[in-house]
C-alpha cells in the first residue's frame, strides 16, 4: 500500500482552490468598500469597405478596437449605462507634495486598488481593462467650497491591470487583481461619463461636468495672462519706425528736394528706408511718421519721395515713390497675436492653418492650393 504523493498544486483548480476563494471573497465583501464601474465598451470602428467571408469587418464598438491608430488613442469612448458594485481594497494614504524638484509634484496621486478576481468577471461579464472607470462613493465631499447643494463625487481611469502579488494562494492560484487608478479629467475620453446629471432624482440639473470641471476657471485664467499679454506686448516683433537712414547728397550733406516747382530744394528728402531689417518689424506707417495717403489705386500726379499705404493688399503694403516708380517699403505684419481676423504672420497661415482642399479625391490641409498645380492641362 503506498500513500499519494502530497501536493498542494494541482493542474486543476479543485476544492482547496474554491474553499480559499470563498474566504478571500468574504474578506472582501466584510472589510472592502463599495466601488461603482462604469464599464468601458470600448469605440465606434471604422467600416471596412474591403471586408471578405475570409476577414469579415470588425464589431461596430469592441473594448479591443482601436480609434486612431496613428496615435493609438481613444478619444470618442463608450460606457454602459448600467453601473455595477464591487467590493476593494486600498491603502489611503495622505496627499503629499514633493518640493524636491524644480517644482511642485504630488507624490502620490495614483491609487492601487485590489478587487476580487471571480466576483468581479462575473458581476461585470468581463476582467477589468484599462479604460473602466471607477467610482469611489466613500470619497465624496459634502463641503465644498463652491455653493453646490450636491457632494462632489470622485472618478478614477484604470490604468492598468495584473495579478497581485498577495493574491496567490498556497494552490499557485491568483486570487486578486491589484488596479492602477488615475482621477479623471475633463476630456473628451469622459465626455460620457461627466455628461451625466449630477442628482439621479433632478435628470434635468446640472451636469458631473458643471461641478467637477476646471475648464470654466482655467479659460478665466487664460484670458487674464492673454490680456496682460497683450498689454506688455501689443504687437509681434518691435517698433523700428524711429530708426531710419537719411538721404545724403555727393558732399555728405542732407539732400534736399524741390517742393514747389522753383527750382530750389527746400525741403528734406523723405527716409528712403528703415535702418533695421528684420522679421515682423513692418508696420505699414512710414518712418519716422511722415505723412502718407491711401488707397486701392495710386495717387495720380506723385511728388518724389510721397508715401502710399495700398489696403487692397493683404497684408497691406506701403510703397515710396522715388521719382519714377513706386517701390516697395514694407508690408504691415505688425498685427495682435491673439487677433481671430486673418493674421499675416506663419502663426496664423501656417501652425494654425485649417484650410482644406480636395486633390484626386482626397482631402489635403495645405494652405496653397495644389489643385492648379497638380490639374492635368486640356490639351494633354
Amino acid at each position: 500500500m503506498y500513500m499519494p504523493r502530497l501536493s498542494l498544486y494541482k493542474p486543476q483548480k479543485g476544492n482547496d482552490y474554491h474553499f480559499i476563494d470563498k474566504q478571500v471573497l468574504e474578506m472582501f465583501t466584510v472589510g472592502g468598500t463599495d466601488l461603482h464601474i462604469h464599464k468601458y465598451l470600448g469605440t465606434d470602428n471604422p467600416t471596412d469597405a474591403n471586408a471578405t467571408a475570409d476577414q469579415p469587418q470588425y464589431d461596430s464598438v469592441k473594448p479591443t478596437n482601436i480609434q486612431d491608430l496613428l496615435f493609438l488613442e481613444n478619444r470618442d469612448r463608450k460606457y454602459d449605462p448600467d453601473i455595477y458594485t464591487l467590493r476593494g481594497i486600498y491603502n489611503v494614504q495622505d496627499i503629499d507634495f514633493n518640493l524636491s524638484q524644480f517644482g511642485l509634484f504630488m507624490t502620490n496621486d495614483t491609487l492601487m486598488l485590489t478587487i476580487h478576481i471571480n466576483s468581479s468577471v462575473k458581476t461585470i461579464g468581463r476582467k477589468i481593462i484599462a479604460g473602466d472607470v471607477i467610482e469611489l462613493p466613500h470619497l465624496k465631499d459634502e463641503y465644498a467650497l463652491n455653493d453646490h447643494s450636491v457632494a462632489l463625487k470622485r472618478f478614477y481611469v484604470v490604468e492598468d491591470v495584473n495579478r497581485a502579488s498577495e493574491g496567490f494562494s498556497q494552490t499557485w492560484y491568483p486570487h486578486l487583481y491589484r488596479l492602477k487608478l488615475k482621477q479623471i479629467i475633463d476630456s473628451q475620453e469622459f465626455k460620457e461619463i461627466l455628461d451625466l446629471p449630477a442628482e439621479e432624482e433632478n435628470p434635468g440639473g446640472n451636469t458631473l461636468r458643471d461641478l467637477l470641471s476646471t475648464y470654466d476657471k482655467e479659460m478665466q485664467i487664460n484670458n487674464a495672462v492673454i490680456s496682460q499679454a497683450e498689454v506688455d506686448a501689443p504687437k509681434s516683433g518691435y517698433n523700428t519706425n524711429h530708426y531710419f537712414s537719411l538721404q545724403l547728397d555727393a558732399d555728405g550733406n542732407t539732400q534736399l528736394v524741390d517742393t514747389d516747382a522753383d527750382n530750389i530744394p527746400d525741403t528734406m528728402q523723405t527716409v528712403e528706408r528703415s535702418g533695421y531689417n528684420g522679421y515682423l518689424l513692418g508696420d505699414g506707417i512710414p518712418t519716422n511718421g511722415e505723412a502718407f495717403g491711401f488707397g486701392i489705386t495710386f495717387p495720380g500726379v506723385p511728388i518724389t519721395g510721397d508715401f502710399f499705404l495700398r489696403n487692397d493688399f493683404a497684408p497691406n503694403r506701403l510703397f515710396r515713390y522715388d521719382g519714377v516708380r513706386w517701390v516697395k517699403q514694407e508690408d504691415n505684419v505688425r498685427m495682435t497675436l491673439t487677433n481671430t481676423n486673418i493674421r499675416s504672420t506663419q502663426k496664423g497661415t501656417f501652425v494654425n492653418n485649417t484650410s482644406t482642399d480636395t486633390i484626386g479625391g482626397e482631402t489635403t490641409t495645405e494652405r496653397q492650393s495644389l489643385s492648379q498645380a497638380l490639374r492635368p492641362r486640356a490639351d494633354n
